[in-house]
């Protein structure tokens, strides 16, 4: 199933009262199929979407690791703990949350806005466990993110002129100045004493350039964006980080034939990082089932994590919250598509389905 980018409709199912545990996963996909969609990422304007196709233990399609492989364990795992709990007394709520949207930004900019529209006006959670791909083990930290915008504006012209423009030749000729600025605010601010210690940590790359009308491309264009993504660790302060983006992109235009050009550095929303300690009754839960179905191996200590779920849009709202999914893959027939290893998905249903059944049941238990 996929949504359209910045679709909230959630498909929302509970069993059980009391204190709740949402398991957590998205229904939009990164990339939908669509050529006309996906085009600019994949390089492949006619492609059409194709459905799942299974290859011995392999399951790969569009979207399988992010994330109709995890939501499909989930879904599984919350009927199994419906069906393994429905002669038992149940003490707790087990609530299955698939998000329409939660892996774009909706029209105010802002990620996971599939679980914001959850969370409002009910009852908060006590705990979360967010069934997404990922390392080998559990995520009891998550960094956060925002998008930025890097524009820089001239006066328009065309190309017959193109030696009386500001700058000469036209914004597009004097892209690589811009983009090298941003690098090398990168390296300053990924590079950073402190950046990448701990369980998460920082990174910052260019995903997008628009400029011009392909339709008129006769015309010099009196803007370039560049649109970037920033993961942040927790803690951070995104304005500090943005200035300091904007005083690079400063020094170095103003040596540039950029110098005479406005530059303009806006940030989205930002998705905050956090954590929760591995300590917490749900993170030792989860901990304990992940144990049990990998034949009592421990999960990885995973540093220096760099994916940025909406993880976070539960912590923000003080919510104890684990992520840990099944690993994927490109497919090696087309690394547009995800491949998972079916098994894996029935594993992860079962660590899924032991805690949600558990939580039914005991809610209150320390681990």
């Amino acid at each position: 199933m996929v949504h359209p980018a910045g679709s909230t409709a959630n498909l929302v199912c509970s069993v059980g009262s009391g204190p709740e545990l949402v398991l957590y996963s998205h229904l939009d996909t990164s990339l939908t199929g669509h050529g006309d969609r996906d085009g600019g990422v994949t390089g492949h304007d006619d492609d059409a979407p194709l459905g799942l196709e299974e290859n011995g233990d392999l399951v790969s399609g569009f979207g399988v690791g992010v994330a109709r492989g995890p939501a499909s364990a989930a879904v599984a795992a919350f009927a199994a703990a419906a069906r393994a709990t429905a002669d038992r007394h149940r003490r707790g709520r087990l609530t299955l949350l698939l998000a329409g949207g939660g892996t774009h930004r909706d029209g105010t900019g802002e990620h996971g806005a599939g679980v914001r529209r959850f969370l409002e006006g009910r009852p908060r959670p006590a705990a979360a466990i967010v069934a997404k791909g990922g390392p080998d083990g559990v995520l009891y930290a998550e960094p956060g993110a925002v998008y930025l915008r890097v524009r820089v504006g001239t006066r328009r012209g065309v190309v017959l002129a193109r030696e009386h423009a500001t700058p000469p030749g036209g914004l597009v000729v004097h892209a690589g100045t811009v983009i090298a600025a941003i690098e090398r605010w990168r390296a300053e601010v990924v590079l950073a004493p402190g950046a990448a210690t701990g369980p998460t940590a920082r990174e910052a790359g260019i995903g997008a350039l628009h400029s011009g009308s392909p339709a008129k491309p006769d015309l010099l264009p009196a803007v370039l964006d560049i649109h970037l993504y920033l993961v942040t660790l927790p803690g951070d302060d995104v304005v500090e980080l943005v200035d300091a983006l904007r005083r690079v992109l400063h020094d170095d235009l103003a040596a540039s034939p950029l110098a005479e050009c406005t530059v303009e550095v806006t940030a989205g929303p930002h998705q905050r990082g956090g954590g929760t300690s591995p300590t917490a009754p749900i993170a030792v839960r989860t901990r304990a089932a992940w144990m049990r179905h990998s034949r009592g191996r421990m999960p990885s200590e995973v540093l220096g994590w760099r994916g940025s779920t909406d993880g976070t849009v539960f912590r923000e709202h003080g919510i104890a919250t684990v992520r840990t999914g099944p690993a994927a893959a490109p497919d090696p027939a087309d690394s547009d598509r995800d491949s998972v290893a079916a098994g894996e998905l029935v594993r992860y249903a079962r660590i899924y389905a032991q805690v949600g059944a558990h939580w039914l049941t005991d809610p209150d238990r320390e681990g």
